[in-house]
């Protein structure tokens, strides 16, 4: 049976690439870095009920497993090319492998992504998937670049992802009116788009880069640390979208920008003179740019409010351990 969904998989996520020498089917993938390129990777895993909430549809999952990782190339300003599966299921459930390939397979081909091999085990549903991409030798996009006097700026709108998931954990019925405004929050927890256009686009432009999956405050936390600086952001100038600051109230939506998770949009600082032809090229590619803090002197991330007093963030965002 485990040779039979390997086969349901391959064929669901066939994407043809003459950089792709070998793939499923032997011992291990036989691979073509092109001559002028450096080689991205990246690696991450999602188990249920940590990253996603039981009964998620087994499509959103094969989507949301890929787009995860290829957030992170996208935070490095990688151009995708190839992905390894493991995948752990409890029983050899056909019917969601078939969901599951379908969500990543789409996903992956609008991106010209292969899958060239992985694995498959039985045990709690947990998904690794490992990426690879490539990017112009010196010009991949780092956490550490960040100067004082670098404008903050983050792609989209923060705080959907965590609204959605509290939304689902509360189950109201808001009626018919609010519904669309839930079903929308709840699509940006589960279909995250990986803002790879973006990432491309900032290579030799932004100073510093990460994508926000922990949260602003930890991930913007990120970029202090590894550039040795400190970070002040605008409450008021956070991006947050029109169903989540009408579904809920200003504190409400203020802490799911700044500490919810799984947004999976860009946070990055551009040099001063560099930032109109930053807003002007994000723009063009339609995934909107926000500028919402400075690079200062010192460490760590501070948050001032809309009266000019600074906020207590007792909360920065996910940790797995804590």
């Amino acid at each position: 049976m485990e040779f039979d969904l390997i086969e349901l998989i391959r064929q669901r996520t066939t994407q043809p690439r003459d950089d792709v020498r070998l793939g499923i089917g032997d011992d291990a993938a036989v691979l073509a870095v092109p001559a002028g390129q450096e080689l991205a990777v990246a690696i991450d895993t999602l188990v249920e009920g940590v990253h996603f909430p039981p009964g998620t549809a087994a499509a959103d999952i094969g989507w949301k497993a890929l787009a995860v990782n290829l957030s992170d190339l996208a935070a490095m300003g990688a151009n995708p090319a190839w992905a390894l599966l493991a995948l752990t299921l409890p029983s050899a459930d056909v019917a969601f492998v078939e969901g599951f390939a379908e969500g990543f397979a789409k996903l992956a081909q609008s991106h010209r992504l292969a899958l060239v091999g992985g694995d498959t085990t039985r045990g709690p549903l947990t998904i690794s998937v490992a990426v690879h991409g490539f990017v112009p030798p010196g010009k991949a996009l780092t956490r550490a670049g960040a100067r004082v006097g670098d404008a903050v700026l983050v792609t989209g709108t923060l705080g959907d992802a965590a609204a959605g998931l509290h939304a689902l954990q509360q189950s109201l019925d808001d009626g018919d009116s609010r519904a669309g405004l839930r079903e929308f929050l709840i699509g940006r927890l589960n279909l995250p788009t990986p803002r790879l256009s973006a990432g491309a686009a900032l290579r030799g432009q932004a100073s510093a880069c990460v994508d926000i999956s922990d949260g602003l405050l930890a991930d913007l936390g990120h970029i202090c640390v590894a550039s040795g600086v400190g970070a002040e952001i605008d409450a008021a100038l956070l991006p947050r979208s029109p169903a989540l600051m009408a579904l809920y109230d200003e504190a409400s939506a203020l802490q799911f920008a700044l500490s919810g998770g799984d947004d999976y949009e860009l946070c990055f600082s551009v040099p001063a003179q560099r930032l109109a032809d930053v807003q002007a090229d994000l723009s063009r590619l339609g995934c909107g740019v926000t500028k919402i803090g400075r690079i200062v002197e010192g460490a760590g991330v501070r948050v001032r409010s809309t009266d000019g007093e600074w906020l207590a963030t007792d909360r920065p965002g996910w940790e797995h351990f804590a």
